[in-house]
């Protein structure tokens, strides 16, 4: 492996050598399509990683992760490459493959594994390293903002099953996963990007729940886990898993997990909401994290705050030298002690029918779907939580409009009407009500976590949102006469 060499290159103690290894446990993310100078220069110094977002993806994408390899060999390409509805390489088309909740509804172990296999070619070819996926948080709060169908069930049996033949599956072939987020964020009502939640249950809940998954993923031998932003007053009442020695000690302890620790982005509220990013960063460090998350789309300039941060934590004795030395060597070891890509067992053609009929037997039907013939789609314009982002979503659209918008220009024929997370959005509920005093014939199709039903329209529930999950509604819907 080919060392940096920079002004931080340098041996000693206190000086270049702690600012250089204050560069190599940062996973800082830039806005655009190429490598800007100045982001060069830092992967020159040393900087430990990139982490790849929508704003990075172009037709270019591979140029890109080429040159980011090239200033530094040594430097982690990720990105959140889950399936469903959580795609950064395909965020202008929707994710070619099936998602983790359709996954865990057909409870197919081979076919989840043939999947992360089908995300770690895409990766591989894109260059990237570490996929920051998938998901092990048990989804158990069905109002939960921002995991949902991110995860694989309802139930930590189903998920932990499903996550360790994901990580082994994506792992075989040539990169790393992510498990993430420890130690569960699927119990909570709030989302980490805007607030601080609590997951507020016992040791013996956590235990036979939430940390299920982990201990799965662990077993087959993922490379990484991924801190949450969120308080569990049973392990530590005050600081987020990010910034808690006790909860990464638990990860670290309990479950033995000795590959690298990544925190979640440290720009969003659960971290740096009461504290600055490069403050964070600073905690998280001494917690136990290896490898900082800035958050998507910072100047250089920040990171070179969070650099001189940790430099000045560790002269002023805050963050103990061997602690940041311990942090850059585990991080060095992801882009050298990786497996070996294996080659595809299931040829491309037959995994897509297979994630199309798996999308097929995932869906639930409530009530009898009407005669479609002649239909309009309309489609609910509800947004997405940050991480999803700004992703296309289920069926073309004839009509979009606001949850509480005018649906006078739906002419008079049947209605499909496309909605994400219905329940939890009263106004969704109320336009579909306005629909029905109308007269209206119409069908809803859910296309996120499946809550309660509302009113007596038909409902397809999809489990999230992916090209061969859209196909699989539309040949459903047309066999109710939708003729589009």
């Amino acid at each position: 492996m080919t060392e940096p060499s920079g002004p931080g290159a340098e041996l000693s103690p206190r000086g270049p050598a702690v600012e250089t290894l204050a560069l190599r446990v940062l996973l800082a993310s830039f806005k655009g399509t190429t490598l800007p100078s100045e982001w060069e220069a830092l992967l020159h110094e040393g900087l430990g990683g990139i982490c790849l977002f929508g704003s990075n993806v172009s037709d270019g994408l591979r140029a890109l992760t080429d040159a980011i390899h090239a200033a530094n060999p040594a430097a982690v390409i990720a990105t959140d490459e889950e399936g469903g509805d959580v795609t950064r390489l395909h965020v202008r088309g929707g994710s070619t493959v099936i998602g983790p909740a359709v996954l865990g509804a057909v409870d197919d172990l081979a076919l989840t594994s043939a999947v992360g296999g089908l995300v770690a070619a895409d990766l591989v070819a894109a260059g990237v390293d570490l996929a920051l996926a998938p998901v092990a948080d048990v989804n158990s709060n069905p109002d939960n903002p921002v995991i949902g169908s991110r995860s694989f069930a309802s139930d930590p049996t189903t998920t932990a099953a499903h996550v360790g033949a994901w990580v082994r599956g994506l792992q075989s072939a040539g990169v790393a996963a992510c498990a993430k987020h420890f130690p569960g964020h699927g119990d909570t009502g709030e989302d980490s990007h805007l607030a601080l939640p609590v997951l507020d249950v016992s040791l013996e809940t956590l235990r036979q729940r939430e940390l299920v998954p982990f201990v799965a993923a662990v077993h087959a031998g993922v490379r990484t886990v991924m801190t949450s932003h969120i308080v569990v007053p049973a392990l530590d009442p005050q600081l987020p898993g990010t910034l808690s020695a006790p909860v990464l000690g638990l990860l670290r302890d309990e479950l033995g997990f000795d590959g690298v620790i990544v925190s979640d982005a440290l720009d969003m509220a659960g971290a740096s909401g009461s504290r600055s990013i490069p403050e964070a960063a600073v905690l998280s460090l001494a917690a136990g994290t290896d490898l900082l998350c800035v958050g998507p789309d910072k100047p250089a300039a920040l990171v070179r705050e969070v650099q001189a941060a940790i430099v000045r934590a560790v002269e002023d004795d805050r963050l103990p030298l061997g602690r940041l030395e311990e942090a850059a060597a585990r991080v060095a070891e992801l882009r050298t002690s990786g497996d070996m890509a294996a080659p595809p067992t299931t040829s491309q053609d037959v995994l897509s029918q297979a994630m199309v009929d798996a999308a097929a037997r995932a869906l639930v039907v409530e009530g009898e779907l009407p005669d479609l013939a002649g239909a309009t789609v309309l489609s609910v314009d509800t947004r997405a939580n940050i991480a999803v982002g700004d992703v296309p979503w289920g069926l073309t659209p004839d009509l979009t409009v606001p949850p509480g918008g005018s649906t006078a220009d739906l002419g008079s024929g049947p209605v499909i009407v496309q909605v994400r997370d219905a329940h939890r959005r009263p106004e969704v509920g109320d336009l579909l009500d306005r629909l029905a005093e109308a007269g209206r014939t119409a069908v809803v199709v859910e296309w996120g976590w499946p809550g309660p039903r509302h009113g007596s329209f038909a409902r397809i529930c999809t489990r999230g949102c992916s090209r061969p999950g859209a196909e699989a509604v539309t040949d459903l819907l047309r066999k109710a006469g939708w003729n589009r």
